[in-house]
């Protein structure tokens, strides 16, 4: 099974980091096909052009989004990894959706109906917050940023969401113990899902 992790946050010393590489070595230990895209190392652009906006005519992607595409293909599950900022997404992750997964490549339009391009196509989440992990799920952040993040998407592109895994008081004086145990629980998630669900 081919995974394309997407990793959207600024500092390579991050735990978000940390999640993606786990995954990504998890992942290819376990005989599965992994690349790895980090949005801040890749300078990617998130705004979305004038140009490369659907017209009655379709949409023409930029060369950087076309690129993007082919090296997508035949990815079967896509793993977004990503601190919350404002209980959001940061900007270039939503960019990234914005641009990629648009008209072309995650939906079409035929005959004036929109049509999912991606279905069956996994979806699965690693978020942190600084917040308590129990603050974020009782408040209701969690559901609200899977309702307009995730399950659009999977209503849009087809995806088969598989889970949202949210880390809570990641801060910077947080002990190694503790962060082995969360990367211990990714582990276990990519277990659940994949090598069980896709054995």
């Amino acid at each position: 099974m081919k995974h394309a992790v997407i990793l959207a946050h600024p500092k390579p010393t991050s735990f978000c980091a940390a999640i993606a590489r786990t995954c990504v070595e998890h992942l290819r230990a376990t005989d599965h096909e992994v690349i790895l895209r980090d949005l801040y190392a890749l300078d990617f652009d998130p705004r979305l052009k004038a140009e490369e906006m659907p017209t009655a005519y379709g949409a023409t992607p930029a060369a950087d989004v076309a690129a993007e595409r082919a090296g997508l293909a035949g990815v079967k599950s896509l793993i977004f990894v990503y601190p919350f900022w404002f209980n959001a997404p940061p900007a270039i992750l939503k960019g990234y959706v914005d641009r990629v997964l648009s008209m072309g490549f995650g939906y079409a339009s035929i005959s004036g109906r929109m049509e999912s391009l991606l279905d069956g196509v996994a979806l699965t989440s690693f978020s942190t917050s600084g917040a308590p992990e129990h603050w974020v799920n009782n408040t209701g952040a969690l559901q609200a940023l899977m309702t307009v993040f995730d399950r659009h998407l999977c209503g849009v592109c087809g995806f088969n969401l598989l889970g949202h895994e949210h880390f809570g008081d990641i801060v910077p004086d947080m002990t190694e113990e503790w962060g082995q145990d969360l990367l211990e629980r990714v582990r276990g998630k990519l277990n659940d899902l994949f090598e069980l669900a896709y054995a």
